[in-house]
């Protein structure tokens, strides 16, 4: 389904937005031409958000530093432009940004990093402050959506006034929290002359980038001119002057929250750090405390620049900063706050207990029932729903690190086999997105070096894990159009791949899955099996009649449970004896068939043959 452009409201509007929609606004009242993304949660819906407004072009790109390029290339010929990521993206798009850093841009370039503090739905914790520091570049901090819509703003006027990128710095919290946010209107700015060929700026060889370092730190010291005058770094007073804060970010809010009467330095440009408004607060303060999310960045400059200060002495290293852990780990400044009640974390919320799993159907669980099956193999994993293949019942993935790290994981697994691992089979597991993000590289690495590994490839035609996104294999572009879709056998085969080790299954065949499994590790070289049946939560997905089981004729085998589909759900255990003497324990099953949608995949281990189509349920309907 296509998605028409929308008609943005008026200037002035008071709206209830997230951050991330703030952004997206802000990036389209900058007069924003280019916009390019990689889906990573939490700063997928930017770019979604970005793409309903019309007046420019928005694209996903495949990966985040093909996102970062495409900006660059816009910015270059004289247009504003835009990428986001989540912060483990900026460690791909750093390769671009350490030399953009010395060319500079002409159009405004903003990239915005959404940092996942609290590990919601990351492999790591990243601080995306740093590369600030690294690539000597402003870093703005929002603290909520209307600082995200006004800071936005601001970044892309920064980074034209000196001609640099600038970083705006997010987290989850400011990424998915809702306030209400006053938008302005559209205003187009464009360097005249587009375009201005200049390989002395251009073309990085050595002698032109020696040539353009010592404007990077000249730039810098401007920019802490900048940040030292600038609105959004405000020194906010209080009556209790025993301890004041210095802060960024959403963690400003939670000390506002935890400390009223507190005197707070609140920085909205974080890097360069203000050195002079801080060491001026901290001179009207007993106790300055940096607080920050979540690395020592603020803490270890102030106190390189002989400003006492406290910080991670007293406050955790990683993770948010609610009220109640800075209350709980300052009470040692505030003996008013010895009260345990205080201190004391909310009691959690009773939930019902539901561990991580894929969906009804989810084409990847015959493979994981499939990997569970198999005996003396080693699986490296990779990032995305199939991510879950580790767990319960699978348990049939042994690594996950980074996107495309299956693929070299695995030759390095092959290459160095120690006597224990010899007998062992190699196979790595990859979705269509990953595969076209970093692992195309991985698998030609593979091909070339003869590694005896065999590679599964779930295409399910999305970017499953952000919530269905389209990609090259998808066959649309983000606006749902038709676009080229990628034929991921001829690239396999491309890469070098024989083409009689490539095999396309369709992932609900269990016998036909488990057969070509079975023969393909038995071969002494690469192999590609490609999965292909679409994600059940997009269109493409046709939803088949549900199926139930038959109690009289269940014996408690436990296979169809063992596929992990969360439409079944064991009813009741009992204790049984083999003709053996081997005590055994059955699992009675049945299926909810408002959940089921009929993929059949259950139906091929049951032994008893007792899952069967459902029969339609009548509906008592009483009025009254």
């Amino acid at each position: 389904m296509s998605v028409k452009p929308f008609a943005p409201p008026a200037a002035g509007s008071r709206l209830l937005m997230s951050g991330n929609e703030a952004i997206a606004r802000a990036v389209w009242d900058a007069g924003v031409r280019v916009a390019a993304a990689y889906p990573g949660t939490p700063s997928t819906e930017i770019l979604e958000y970005i793409s309903h407004y019309p007046d420019l072009y928005a694209e996903w790109s495949v990966n985040e530093k093909v996102s970062l390029e495409v900006a660059i290339g816009a910015s270059i010929a004289g247009a504003r432009s835009f990428c986001a990521m989540k912060h483990v993206g900026m460690n791909v798009a750093s390769d671009a940004l350490m030399t953009l850093t010395l060319t500079g841009v002409v159009g405004g370039l903003v990239i915005a990093v959404a940092d996942d503090v609290g590990f919601s739905s990351s492999q790591n914790e990243q601080d995306s402050r740093f590369w600030g520091r690294f690539a000597h570049l402003p870093i703005l901090e929002p603290a909520d959506s209307q600082e995200a819509y006004e800071m936005t703003l601001a970044a892309f006027a920064l980074s034209e006034k000196f001609n640099a990128p600038v970083i705006l710095r997010l987290t989850t919290r400011i990424c998915h929290v809702k306030c209400l946010v006053t938008v302005g209107a559209r205003e187009i700015k464009r360097a005249a002359n587009g375009f201005i060929k200049d390989p002395s700026r251009w073309v990085m060889v050595p002698a032109n980038a020696q040539k353009r370092l010592p404007g990077v730190f000249a730039r810098e010291k401007a920019l802490a001119e900048e940040s030292a005058t600038s609105a959004f770094n405000r020194l906010e007073p209080g009556s209790d002057r025993r301890v004041g804060f210095v802060t960024s970010g959403p963690a400003y809010m939670h000390v506002r929250e935890a400390f009223p009467n507190a005197p707070v330095l609140k920085l909205g440009i974080s890097w360069p750090v203000p050195m002079g408004k801080v060491r001026e607060f901290a001179a009207q303060v007993d106790t300055l405390v940096v607080v920050e999310e979540t690395e020592q960045l603020l803490e270890t400059e102030i106190l390189a620049a002989g400003i006492p200060a406290r910080g991670k002495d007293l406050l955790p290293t990683a993770g948010e900063m609610p009220p109640f852990i800075l209350k709980k780990h300052l009470a040692v400044l505030f003996p008013e706050l010895a009260n345990a009640a205080e201190t004391a974390a909310p009691a959690p919320v009773p939930v019902f207990p539901r561990p991580p799993t894929m969906c009804a159907a989810c084409p990847h669980l015959g493979v994981y029932y499939t990997l569970s099956q198999l005996r003396n193999v080693n699986i490296t994993g990779d990032i995305g729903c199939y991510t879950l293949g580790a767990g319960h019942p699978w348990r049939a993935l042994d690594t996950t690190i980074c996107m495309g790290a299956s693929m070299g994981m695995a030759l390095g697994m092959d290459k160095g086999r120690g006597p224990d691992d010899e007998k062992k089979s190699i196979i790595a597991v990859i979705g269509d997105s990953t595969f076209m993000h970093m692992g195309m590289q991985g698998l030609l690495d593979i091909a070339w070096n003869r590694g005896n590994v065999t590679i599964l490839l779930l295409d399910n035609r999305t970017v499953g894990m952000t919530g269905g996104q389209d990609n090259p294999a998808s066959g649309r572009d983000i606006h749902g159009e038709a676009a080229p879709r990628i034929d991921l056998a001829k690239v396999v085969e491309s890469l070098g791949i024989d083409p009689g080790h490539i095999h396309a299954v369709d992932p609900y065949l269990l016998p036909v899955l488990f057969k070509t499994l079975r023969e393909e590790i038995k071969y002494n070289g690469p192999s590609v099996i490609i999965t292909d049946r679409p994600c059940v939560l997009i269109d493409e997905y046709k939803k088949q009649p549900a199926y139930e089981v038959f109690e009289p004729a269940c014996t408690g085998c436990g296979n169809c449970v063992e596929i992990g589909c969360p439409a079944i759900h064991v009813t009741r255990r009992e204790k049984a004896v083999k003709p053996s003497g081997k005590e055994v324990e059955l699992a009675f099953a049945s299926i909810e068939t408002a959940a089921c949608t009929g993929c059949g995949l259950c139906l091929q281990p049951c032994a008893p043959d007792a899952i069967r189509p459902a029969e339609p349920k009548a509906v008592k309907v009483e009025f009254v």
